[in-house]
């Protein structure tokens, strides 16, 4: 992914007002993000913490969703799967994120959800840059090219449910 700058990611929002757009916290250390390493940025809203962020490139442009999720943590002993990177984790690691649908449909209530790494390290995971616990990541055939494009199509198609 492209480095972005505070106003591109501000800009990008297809689910929100342009005000609720100006009002989101940005990452601060956009400078020092692994870009090369990343198929979309994701972060948390650290003053709300039901509220995530991803952004990410579509027809070479940046394309930012918000997300919601629920608060209740799950047990320890579960374990879910991301739809995105396929990594899975304990307990609340994955989460059903929720986003509001692009343009009319949005403004109806309309949305649309993904199971998703709740810290949004998908990117991370895949490339064995983060590590989650043992077993979390199956062995697979794949090249990690591969599993790449799988996360970068997995998210494609997510966000085509999204602007639909």
């Amino acid at each position: 992914m492209r480095s972005l700058t505070e106003q591109d990611i501000r800009n990008s929002f297809v689910n929100c007002s342009k005000g609720e757009a100006k009002r989101l916290a940005i990452p601060r250390d956009l400078d020092e993000l692994p870009w090369d390493d990343l198929d979309f940025l994701g972060w948390r809203d650290p003053g709300a913490p039901d509220r995530s962020y991803v952004v990410t490139e579509r027809d070479d442009s940046p394309v930012g969703i918000t997300l919601r999720f629920p608060s209740s943590p799950r047990g320890s002993l579960h374990r879910s799967m991301c739809s995105l990177c396929l990594t899975t984790h304990p307990g609340n690691g994955v989460s059903l994120m929720t986003a509001r649908k692009a343009g009319p449909a949005g403004r109806e209530g309309n949305s649309v959800g993904v199971y998703i790494c709740a810290d949004l390290g998908c990117s991370l995971y895949v490339r064995g840059r983060k590590v989650p616990q043992p077993g979390s990541r199956f062995e697979e055939t794949l090249t990690v090219e591969e599993q790449i494009a799988r996360t970068v199509r997995n998210l494609s198609a997510f966000l085509e449910k999204l602007m639909a």
